[in-house]
């Protein structure tokens, strides 16, 4: 019978796993940016391409720090999270629509690669793993800065441009109070 893995073992997997997602999104970011109609936004991206081949490099130095060879091992989670936002790409949605969900595919992304690094610091601090536990550190607080300029864009006009796009005539009515504290309008029977 083989002998069970160890989480040494798991941290390597893990590792492999992350080091592939981080090489897909090489390849899926640049399409992101190039289907994004928000300037900032396409900046945005292009950045984030930048930190995450960053990102890879880190890793090399992760794997050399443990003395494994760098390589990855198929992702299906990003895979999946990468195909849906292909999906996305291919609505025929107006622009500002479009970059709002752009946003959402991207955060998609950034959640998944921190619940891995999160786990991996974890894994590492646990196994006293330093020089590694500092790498994969850098990598998660450029993961979490680059969802927090994301969440920003998106609430600093993109979402409110797309959901007046959405619903032009609300956005013109005008809303009288009525006696009693609450708010009437002629769609109130609508909600």
């Amino acid at each position: 019978m083989a002998e069970a893995g160890t989480l040494h073992d798991a941290f390597i997997d893990e590792l492999r796993d992350t080091y592939d997602a981080e090489k897909q999104l090489t390849k899926a970011l640049p399409k992101l940016a190039k289907a994004a109609s928000n300037p900032k936004l396409r900046q945005a991206f292009e950045s984030h391409l930048e930190e995450t081949q960053g990102h890879i490099e880190r890793l090399d130095q992760v794997f050399e720090s443990l003395d494994e060879k760098a390589r990855g091992k198929h992702c299906d989670g990003i895979a999946g999270i990468i195909e849906e936002g292909k999906s996305i790409m291919e609505e025929d949605f107006d622009e500002t629509t479009m970059d709002a969900c752009l946003i959402a595919a991207g955060q998609r992304a950034e959640h998944y690669e921190m619940a891995a690094y999160g786990t991996l610091i974890a894994w590492s601090e646990a196994m006293g793993h330093t020089e590694a536990t500092r790498l994969l550190q850098q990598n998660l607080n450029e993961e979490k800065a680059a969802d927090k300029k994301l969440s920003s864009l998106a609430e600093g006009g993109i979402n409110q441009s797309a959901a007046k796009a959405a619903h032009p005539e609300e956005a013109e009515e005008p809303i009288a109070v009525a006696s009693g504290g609450r708010k009437s309008s002629a769609k109130a029977g609508r909600r």
